[in-house]
């Protein structure tokens, strides 16, 4: 992804580009997809980068001003790259800006039924947001997304037991999915 596509000239595009790549690393580790039923496609991508970033800002929203400027840059740099990811599939300039608004109110949604259900700890209605948002044309009731809200509950714990060092120096990690 190209940071300062804008011509940003700031101190934190190092520490914003280290985490926006921890992030996209940890969105894409393969047992999410081979045994937590991720779907390994551009939509299930997107929607699993989505949950990482959800963990990431519900732990920098109490953050020092540090922190949370380092979260709107990485909120930039995402749409940035899914900007990139859009025109590399082909999508026109002129198709461009209508994807990207529905992509950003898919992204807020979820923040806000995913944030809702962490808020809670109900394991039950996260998965059930996850199952509607992975998972929108199937209705198999044998599909259950339970293991990816156990994993984005334990990583939202872990996470909430990161330092302040390791929010302004953008090392903050999800933890490895347990099998």
């Amino acid at each position: 992804m190209i940071f300062g596509l804008f011509g940003k000239k700031n101190s934190n595009t190092a520490i914003v580009a280290r985490q926006y790549d921890l992030l996209t690393t940890a969105a894409r580790r393969p047992y999410l997809y081979t045994d937590l039923d991720v779907p390994d496609t551009v939509m299930g991508r997107f929607e699993m980068l989505s949950a990482s970033l959800i963990l990431y800002f519900r732990r920098t929203r109490s953050s020092e001003r540090a922190g949370q400027e380092i979260a709107q840059e990485i909120i930039d740099a995402f749409f940035e790259d899914v900007d990139h990811s859009i025109r590399e599939l082909g999508v026109g300039d002129v198709g461009v800006p209508k994807r990207m608004k529905k992509l950003a109110a898919m992204f807020y949604g979820r923040l806000e039924s995913y944030a809702a259900a962490l808020e809670s700890k109900d394991r039950d209605v996260l998965a059930a947001a996850l199952k509607r948002n992975f998972h929108p044309q199937t209705e198999d009731p044998s599909l259950s997304m339970q293991g990816l809200a156990d994993y984005l509950l334990a990583a939202e714990a872990q996470l909430a037991l990161q330092g302040e060092d390791v929010v302004e120096t953008g090392r903050i990690d999800l933890p490895q999915a347990q099998g």
